[in-house]
């Protein structure tokens, strides 16, 4: 028994849990089927419907409720929004089997966003929980958690729907399963005493939560006593000012923010395009194959650049430039080629290059940020994202808007890559050849080195 009491207060306790729930969260099996089910017999709407109006839905509502969200997980303390995010996971899952018609599917949609606004409280609640020496074994168990999730809620679902082995609304039933599963691991989380920007007195007065005072070294210095939202509102402001005065993070916050909204674009509505190439009515499906090798591919290439010894401060811009020109191809490729299997080659190749290019960003910007200023940026990049998005969403996919076919809606996204190609490679060369290389992400603390370049190994943000 004291055993058990001991291994409970020990960092691996919440970890353990945090990585069945993210795990189990993450295995939808029927996400990469998720268009040859709404428009098939099961939910008989047409491909318009879909993409026009009820997939903008989860922009719009990921965009309303980001805000609210990230001030209250913090001033939750992070283990009720994860709670919450789970239950309304299951009420999306439940309304996905049981629903039909636009409306129901444009709630279920709105649900979805506020699914995904609760992403932040997931390694949020970890930091908070987990002492600092331990954030790189911790982030990097957590990680690899919601990769085997989506990895495999991707074969699994493409081995259940190529072998007939189960109709999609079973496959849903068993999702609900998973997410119950995965409530349970998230009611069991201990309840973190400190947050970043709310809760701060215990752990600036020496309090214990959880970090040694090596540990506060590395984070931010001791806050003032913050009264209310005010107050922390005053200085997230302050923070923002002083993050976006370097170029090199305003540059990589730039192109994270511009890229994150045509990635997010081209997830999303990726299967009406390869439903409209070869319609799944007459064609063997093979979206989950092509999703979870997308994913170990891309993966592998996000750790192996952290073998690179390549100087990013420099290079950089060039790098994003020239890979980015490969993105834009591949999203070509995929909309005149009329050719499924180069559609899956050309979504291979694009999501792989994201998440190469993610990692590297996520790695300049978190260079020398205290985790505090780290959760600001990533908010902020996101925040604009979704903003971006919102507009392209509104006025080219909305059917209250241009409303246009999938085919003109990939075009307008290989040529939105083509032009931040563009823009970065010049402004790459500029910074090349008449300037000198910055120093400004130059790391004094080995240990928040290493602890970056694992926090930026995947990215996950697909469509439910």
């Amino acid at each position: 028994m004291e055993t058990l009491k001991h291994w409970m207060r020990d960092w691996k306790y919440p970890t353990v849990l945090l990585c069945i729930y993210g795990f189990f969260s993450t295995v939808k099996p029927l996400e990469p089927f998720l268009i040859p089910f709404l428009t098939g017999p099961d939910k008989n709407l047409t491909i318009e419907q879909v993409t026009n109006q009820i997939f903008p839905v989860w922009t719009y509502s990921y965009l309303a409720v980001l805000v609210p969200v990230f001030l209250l997980t913090d001033w939750l303390r992070y283990k009720p929004v994860v709670i919450f995010q789970c239950l309304v996971l299951f009420s999306t899952t439940a309304m996905l089997l049981w629903c039909n018609g636009v409306l129901e599917m444009q709630a279920m949609q709105f649900t979805y966003g506020v699914v995904t606004s609760c992403d932040v409280a997931y390694f949020t609640y970890l930091y908070s929980v987990v002492e600092f020496k331990h954030y790189l074994k911790a982030t990097s168990y957590c990680r690899t958690a919601q990769l085997l999730g989506y990895t495999v809620g991707s074969v699994l679902g493409q081995i259940l729907v190529s072998f007939e082995l189960m109709s999609y609304d079973n496959i849903l039933v068993f999702t609900l399963v998973l997410t119950g599963i995965a409530l349970i691991s998230s009611i069991l989380l201990p309840m973190p005493k400190t947050s970043m920007f709310f809760h701060q007195m215990r752990s600036a007065r020496g309090e214990t939560d959880g970090r040694t005072n090596e540990s506060a070294a590395g984070m931010s210095p001791k806050p003032t006593k913050i009264s209310g939202c005010c107050d922390v509102l005053l200085r997230l402001w302050r923070d923002f000012l002083q993050c976006f005065s370097s170029r090199t993070l305003l540059v990589w916050s730039a192109w994270w923010a511009l890229a994150t909204c045509g990635y997010n674009q081209t997830v999303n509505y990726v299967q009406s395009l390869w439903d409209y190439v070869e319609p799944s009515s007459n064609f063997t499906v093979y979206n989950g194959g092509v999703e979870a090798l997308s994913n170990l591919i891309g993966a592998a290439a996000a750790y192996g650049i952290g073998f690179s010894s390549a100087d990013w401060s420099r290079w950089g811009e060039v790098a994003l430039g020239a890979l980015s020109a490969l993105e834009g191809g591949a999203l070509f490729a995929m909309v005149f080629s009329a050719n499924i299997w180069v559609c899956y080659c050309g979504y291979i190749i694009f999501k792989s290059l994201y998440m190469l290019l993610i990692t590297i960003a996520m790695f300049q910007i978190a260079a020398g940020l205290n985790m505090e200023r780290y959760a600001l940026v990533f908010g902020a990049n996101t925040f604009c994202a979704l903003v971006l998005q919102t507009i392209i969403t509104s006025v080219v996919v909305d059917s209250s808007g241009l409303g246009v076919d999938i085919v003109t809606q990939f075009t307008v996204y290989g040529t939105y890559f083509s032009i931040i190609a563009l823009i970065f490679f010049l402004s790459g060369l500029y910074t090349t050849m008449c300037r000198k290389p910055e120093m400004e992400t130059q790391r004094e603390n080995p240990e928040e080195m290493f602890k970056a370049e694992d926090d930026a190994q995947i990215i996950i943000g697909t469509k439910f």
